[in-house]
């Protein structure tokens, strides 16, 4: 399997707005990661940006897993960007 990186923005206010959707979230990811398709996610320090790493098939499979998000769906992330990486170390 390919590894992804996930880079993306949050919405204005995002630690308020994420608030009822939060727990959803939380769950969802911790499902991919038993899975072994999220390696690490998170925001940045100044909560404007997220940041992922993935494992999965395809750039298409990741950018679905994300759509689904809820995150994406109720606006809480307001853009990204999946790239291939290539792990060194």
């Amino acid at each position: 399997m390919d590894q992804f990186i996930l880079w993306g923005s949050y919405c204005e206010d995002a630690v308020e707005k994420r608030k009822p959707f939060r727990n959803d979230h939380l769950d969802r990811l911790s499902s991919l990661k038993e899975e072994g398709v999220l390696l690490t996610l998170g925001p940045t320090k100044c909560n404007r940006y997220v940041f992922g790493i993935f494992k999965g098939e395809n750039i298409e499979y990741i950018r679905n897993l994300i759509k689904q998000d809820i995150y994406w769906q109720k606006g809480i992330w307001t853009d990204f960007e999946i790239y291939s990486w290539t792990q060194a170390f």
